[in-house]
């Protein structure tokens, strides 16, 4: 389902992480990270081009925003993971944005990155 798909993942939790990032890797994609910090996703980003993202909305150093705006500005399509939904004034700014709420099987977090990222 994702096979030649770029795809970035920013998770804190490391057993998600791990399993997130071996499920993409067997439906085919190359993923990048995983970070689980936007310092880090950001530092990821730096010079690379990817072609889907998977954002954990809160991570070990605060809200994603600052990756999932660089990646919009890129025009990346991105699925936000999140147990706790998005602030209103978020989702009031990107309201197309795709959110899926924890916990969810890894094969659906794999359609909607498929989804997503369909032209």
């Amino acid at each position: 389902m994702l096979a030649g798909t770029r795809v970035l993942l920013v998770e804190d939790e490391a057993i998600i992480a791990l399993d997130l990032a071996d499920t993409f890797t067997h439906a085919g994609a190359d993923v990048v990270g995983p970070a689980s910090s936007v310092r880090e996703a950001l530092r990821l980003l730096d010079g690379v081009t990817v072609d889907t993202a998977l954002l954990d909305f809160n991570v070990a150093d605060g809200e994603v925003t600052p990756v999932l705006d660089l990646l919009i500005a890129r025009g990346v399509p991105v699925v936000i993971y999140t147990g706790r939904g998005l602030p209103d004034a978020l989702s009031a700014r990107h309201p197309n944005l795709s959110v899926l709420r924890k916990p969810l099987s890894t094969a659906r977090i794999v359609e909607e990155l498929a989804r997503v990222s369909q032209p």
